[in-house]
C-alpha cells in the first residue's frame, strides 16, 4: 500500500515523527517556501498550479512519500484531495496549528463561534456575503482575491480587521484596521483575515461551533416588528416569500420597498447578507429597531428603486415588496441583477400578469400563487373566521437553478 505522509508546518520545531518520515522519504512535495526552508535532500516535487505534475509525481514514487501544506492540511488543506485520489488508508497527517487558530490569536479572540470561509479557488463573492452577515468571520484568501480586495468589498460595514500575513515566517506581519486602510495596502500570500464586528465580536457563551445554532422560529409574528398601521407583510405571506427565495449563508438578498424591513430581518435570521432598500426616512429608522432588536445585520439603503438599486452588489435573491409608479423598471432590473430568483408580492390584479411576463422575458421561470389565509378571532364565546387580504406570490427562478 503507498505510503504518504502529510506534514503540517506552522513555524514551529518539527516533531519527531515528520523528522523520521522526512529521512525515509524516496520524495518530499511541497511548496518552494516550504522545499527552502527544510533543505531537503531527498528527490522534490514544487506543489504549483492545479497540483497535476506533483500528484504525477506521487503516483510514480518508489517508496514513501512526504508532502509538506500549512498549517492543519485537513482543515481546508490538501488531505482532502490525497484522500481522494490516493484512499484515506494511505495517509498519515501530522498536523500543525491551523492559520486560523494562529490568526485568532494574534487577535486575543476566542473562535467557536466564528464563521471560517475560503476564498481560494471559490467564488469569492459568498465570502463577502458571509463578512456582511456575521460578526465574526475568518478569511483564507488567494491569491487573486486577498485582503485588499476583500477589504474594498467590504467598504461601508461596521467591521474591523486583523490581516495575519505568513504565520510562522520570519517576516510575519499582523496588522490590524478599517477596511479604506486595509484595501489600500499591499500584501503578500499567504495570509488569513479576520473580519469582525469590534461591538459583537464578543458574544454569550455558546455550545456549538460556528454559529450554526438555528435562529428557531421564521415567518415571525407582526408583534415582532415594529410597523406603520399594519403595514407589514403578514407571516403566511412571509412564510411563502423565505421558501421562495430561499436565503441562507453566502447568499445576498435584496428587499426593495422594505417598510418594516421583515423580509430583510428573517433573511438575515437565516444566515443570508440582506441589504434593504425603503424611501421614507422614518420606515428606514424602523428597519434599523426592527434589526437590533432581532439581532441580525441589515444594511438599510434609504432611497427609491429603480435608482438605488444600480450600484447594490449583486444579489442572490430579490424580494419586492413595493414598486410605486417604477414598478416595471423596478421588476425588470431585479430579473436582470438576480443570479437566482425574484419574488413580488401584489394585491391588484392588474399587474400580476404584466410582472409575470416581464420576468419570463428575463429568462425566469415563474410560478404565481394566490394566498389566503384567516384567522381565528372570538366573538364573544363563539369564534369566528376573520380573512386576510388576498395577496398574489409571484416568483421567478433562473433556469437550472434548483
Amino acid at each position: 500500500m503507498r505510503s504518504i505522509t502529510v506534514v503540517g508546518l506552522d513555524g514551529g520545531p518539527l516533531g519527531q515523527e515528520a523528522e523520521e518520515a522526512l529521512r525515509k522519504a524516496a520524495l518530499v512535495v511541497g511548496g518552494e517556501r516550504h522545499l527552502k526552508k527544510l533543505r531537503v535532500e531527498a528527490e522534490r516535487a514544487v506543489l504549483e498550479g492545479d497540483l497535476s505534475a506533483a500528484i504525477g509525481r506521487i503516483e510514480s514514487a518508489n517508496g514513501p512519500v512526504v508532502v509538506l501544506a500549512s498549517g492543519d492540511p485537513g482543515f481546508f488543506g490538501i488531505s482532502r484531495l490525497l484522500g481522494e485520489r490516493f484512499g484515506r488508508e494511505s495517509l498519515r497527517v501530522l498536523p500543525g496549528v491551523s492559520s486560523v487558530a494562529l490568526a485568532f490569536a494574534k487577535a486575543g479572540l476566542h473562535w467557536e463561534d466564528a464563521v471560517i470561509v475560503s476564498a481560494h479557488g471559490r467564488d469569492p463573492r459568498r465570502a463577502v456575503n458571509i463578512c456582511r452577515a456575521y460578526p465574526k468571520v475568518a478569511v483564507l484568501t488567494s491569491p487573486g482575491f486577498g485582503p485588499a480586495e476583500l477589504a474594498d468589498a467590504l467598504i461601508g460595514t461596521e467591521r474591523s480587521f486583523l490581516v495575519a500575513e505568513k504565520l510562522g515566517e520570519p517576516d510575519e506581519r499582523v496588522y490590524a484596521g478599517g477596511a479604506r486602510e486595509v484595501a489600500e495596502m499591499e500584501w503578500k500570500d499567504p495570509n488569513v483575515v479576520i473580519v469582525y464586528d469590534a461591538l459583537r465580536a464578543v458574544g454569550e457563551k455558546g455550545w456549538v461551533s460556528g454559529r450554526s445554532e438555528s435562529p428557531g422560529r421564521w415567518a415571525l409574528p407582526e408583534v415582532e416588528f415594529e410597523h406603520r398601521s399594519g403595514m407589514i407583510t403578514k407571516p403566511e405571506t412571509r412564510a411563502l416569500i423565505l421558501a421562495r427565495l430561499g436565503p441562507g449563508p453566502g447568499d445576498l438578498v435584496w428587499d426593495v420597498g422594505a417598510g418594516s424591513g421583515s423580509v430583510a430581518v428573517e433573511c438575515a435570521r437565516l444566515g443570508a447578507a440582506a441589504i434593504a432598500i425603503e424611501k421614507e426616512a422614518e420606515s428606514c429608522a424602523r428597519i434599523h429597531k426592527n434589526a437590533a432588536h432581532l439581532d441580525a445585520y441589515v444594511r438599510v439603503v434609504e432611497g427609491e428603486a429603480p435608482e438605488a438599486l444600480r450600484d447594490l452588489p449583486e444579489p442572490d435573491a430579490v424580494f419586492v415588496g413595493g414598486t410605486g409608479k417604477s414598478f416595471e423598471a423596478v421588476v425588470k432590473l431585479a430579473a436582470v441583477r438576480a443570479r437566482r430568483c425574484v419574488v413580488l408580492t401584489l394585491v391588484t390584479l392588474e399587474r400580476v400578469v404584466p410582472a409575470g411576463e416581464i420576468l419570463e422575458d428575463c429568462g425566469l421561470e415563474v410560478e404565481t400563487t394566490l394566498l389566503q389565509a384567516s384567522r381565528m378571532k372570538g366573538v364573544g364565546s363563539l369564534h369566528r373566521l376573520a380573512a386576510e387580504t388576498p395577496v398574489f406570490v409571484i416568483s421567478g427562478r433562473r433556469r437550472g437553478e434548483p
